[in-house]
């Protein structure tokens, strides 16, 4: 079974690709690029995979059985077209099953919805397809409030909207092992899994932060119109209008929900405690 990777510049197809290599199963990897040549390092057969090329696509999923769709990062009334761009060049090169990295979050009311939505029609699409499936919902990703401690540090808080909502954070890795069960194993298709581990408040992780880097932060909680201003201050106009609108979410409850991960991945998400404990010991 030959299984194609897409989007393996990008950190989270990268870490996929790097997870069914670690398997070690004797399958043949394929990965997907935009820019193949910056896909080089990772030592599998790298070939052509722009969204907005179909003409590329399809000679580039040739002898592929199994497809992992890593979920474009294109304006959402782009993104739609670009990945039944994808979808309609694996059923013509004869792919059997298709993976798609979707999202977890509010369908409307907030300035994420939209991107939430472009991502329930390509879950549609890819049930549509005739092809087997899987569809993989991701939570948010923990790492970026890791990788911005020393801003959080700067200010002596963490400051957003998200009040005392709970959110199913993940990480890369942790998604990347589900991920790959989830491409190597018939018993997952048809499903769609909430990929996430245990859920934190804002409070919370802000406690666990403080733990990992010896830190004294605190959580402020903002209102919506607030924190939209100041994430478009320093983020610009479209960035900071999704991310001010995935904290919302997280107030309103969008991301407050049970976890598949032990169904999809075969073991339990790591624990928050496994997880901050290894960056206090590395730092």
């Amino acid at each position: 079974m030959t299984i194609a990777v897409t989007a393996v510049t990008g950190q989270l197809g990268a870490s996929i690709a790097k997870a069914l290599i670690a398997m070690n199963t004797g399958e043949p990897i394929i990965g997907l690029a935009r820019t193949p040549d910056k896909a080089k390092g990772l030592g599998i057969e790298i070939r052509p995979g722009d969204y907005d090329a179909p003409d590329q696509l399809r000679p580039s999923l040739a002898g592929v059985d199994t497809l992992l769709l890593v979920s474009g990062m294109a304006a959402p009334e782009d993104r739609i077209g670009q990945h039944r761009n994808v979808i309609n060049a694996a059923k013509a090169a004869g792919v059997k099953k298709i993976v798609y990295t979707s999202v977890q979050g509010a369908d409307e009311g907030t300035a994420f919805s939209p991107i939430i939505q472009s991502n329930r029609q390509t879950e549609a699409d890819v049930r549509d397809s005739g092809l087997d499936w899987v569809i993989g919902r991701n939570g948010i990703y923990i790492e970026p409030d890791v990788e911005y401690v020393d801003s959080y540090l700067k200010a002596g808080e963490i400051a957003n909207s998200a009040g005392d909502g709970r959110c199913g954070y993940t990480t890369r890795p942790e998604l990347a092992h589900a991920y790959a069960q989830m491409l190597t194993g018939a018993e997952h298709n048809g499903q769609t899994y909430l990929l996430h581990g245990p859920l934190l408040t804002q409070a919370e992780l802000t406690g666990y932060l403080n733990r990992a880097f010896g830190t004294d932060l605190v959580y402020r909680p903002m209102s919506h119109a607030d924190y939209l201003a100041d994430r478009i201050a320093e983020l610009g106009e479209f960035l900071g209008t999704v991310i001010a609108g995935i904290y919302q979410g997280i107030h309103d409850g969008a991301l407050d929900a049970s976890s598949d991960y032990l169904a999809a991945a075969g073991r339990p998400h790591q624990s928050w405690g496994d997880y901050f404990g290894s960056l206090k010991s590395v730092r």
